[in-house]
């Protein structure tokens, strides 16, 4: 009865989290956020039959994409018939030939008209002209999203004059919406655009540590209306209060965001948390959290250093404990004589001949663990080119730890020369 019971929990969760309606509706809650701003500007336009441009600007990641499909979305619902929504990209339709294409080619598709693809740029230009005038006077909205709006701002910005001229005269009805994560995008306008633009700007900030908590807490407690046992439910609730209010928590939260606030990093992390859920008792701990940060840190390096060989780890060893000694300049022989030194000092067996050595180098070399100093010495020989880690202490410790095959004298080594470093800072 448990395990059908957190089945059950664990597919709602990830339903939602897969639910871009759901993910987004807390954003619906107030007046005085970016989404009713918008869905008046462009809700006003429709109505009143005027035209009108806005610009959403904000890093990326921030929920513009996000805000505008909701906003698009509703008021196709409340107006079927009145709203057609044309889409461009800077990445893609940048150049003015091809935007006006898209344009001709989307207008002929929403009203059911054949496309030539023969027509030049001229001729897309002057049917889109006309096709704003036969919308205006039919009473339908046209609504252009220009997304990295800043893209089409480069160059003579022939597209953005026509489609901002024709939107001058009195039949016209569109609304043109551009996007861009940069702040200053509508500085980029020449004076002749500039002039035809209405100058409304809507800025979009990154999430803070209590929005994202916030929309933790949207996305997975569990309401008490659904088909899961009222039971269950008020334990999982009162279990994910209790440790959303903990300092543990809130060390994962802050590693978590601290390269990346996204809402997109945040949906694959918590994905990755319900992947993690109990299956006997359906409840989600402070161990599904830790383990699904730790599978997102995963660094490629740390993936390499646990397919070396002793002889290699050795190798870094050696180069670790020059770097700590502050002889930052060092070749293939100081390294040998390094290893030598270890050899004779602790009395171990595992000896390799010079060549064998050189080898392990150049793995190290092909795997970017370790790489040459300066890029001068092309033509000098591999062992006299100076070289240099490509690893942290902090790395290799750990990835020596996590190799069962290691000599327990290489941690040593490398403990005993972290804690002098330690001692004598």
């Amino acid at each position: 009865m448990a395990a059908a019971v957190a089945n059950q929990s664990q597919a709602m969760l990830r339903s939602r989290l897969c639910d871009p309606a759901f993910v987004h509706s807390p954003l619906r809650s107030s007046a005085d956020t970016n989404y009713s701003k918008l869905k008046y500007l462009v809700a006003s336009s429709v109505s009143e039959a005027c035209n009108n441009s806005v610009l959403l600007l904000g890093p990326r990641g921030c929920r513009k994409g996000a805000v505008l499909d909701m906003v698009l979305e509703d008021l196709k619902k409340e107006h079927p018939d009145a709203i057609s929504v044309i889409r461009l990209n800077g990445l893609l339709h940048s150049d003015d030939n091809c935007a006006t294409k898209e344009i001709a080619r989307q207008l002929c598709l929403e009203h059911q008209l054949s496309f030539s693809k023969m027509a030049s740029s001229d001729d897309n230009t002057e049917f889109m002209i006309d096709m704003l005038r036969e919308c205006g006077l039919a009473h339908k909205t046209v609504i252009f999203v220009l997304e990295e709006f800043d893209l089409f701002a480069q160059g003579k910005q022939r597209l953005l004059y026509s489609l901002l001229d024709a939107m001058q005269t009195l039949t016209s009805q569109a609304v043109v919406i551009g996007t861009s994560c940069q702040l200053d995008a509508d500085q980029l306008l020449e004076k002749r655009v500039r002039s035809r633009f209405s100058h409304r700007k809507l800025l979009f900030v990154p999430s803070s540590l209590d929005d994202i908590r916030r929309l933790m807490e949207h996305l997975l407690m569990l309401e008490k209306g659904s088909i899961l046992p009222i039971n269950y439910v008020t334990e999982y609730n009162s279990r994910l209060t209790s440790m959303f209010g903990s300092k543990k928590f809130n060390g994962i939260l802050n590693s978590l965001t601290d390269a990346d606030t996204t809402t997109s990093n945040i949906l694959r992390f918590l994905f990755r948390v319900v992947s993690y859920m109990d299956m006997e008792s359906g409840l989600l701990s402070t161990e599904c959290f830790t383990n699904a940060l730790s599978s997102m840190q995963r660094q490629p390096k740390m993936d390499s250093l646990q397919d070396l060989s002793i002889l290699e780890l050795c190798i870094l060893v050696c180069m670790n404990r020059l770097e700590d000694k502050e002889q930052n300049s060092y070749n293939f022989n100081s390294i040998m004589k390094k290893y030598r030194s270890i050899l004779d000092a602790y009395k171990t067996s595992d000896k390799y001949a010079t060549t064998v050595c050189f080898k392990a180098i150049e793995h190290l070399l092909d795997h970017e663990l370790i790489t040459f100093a300066d890029s001068k010495g092309k033509n000098v020989a591999l062992e006299y080119r100076p070289i240099k880690l490509l690893i942290s202490s902090r790395e290799l410790a750990q990835s020596l730890k996590l190799n069962t095959t290691c000599p327990a004298v290489l941690q040593k080594l490398l403990d005993r020369e972290r804690y002098f470093l330690r001692f004598k800072i």
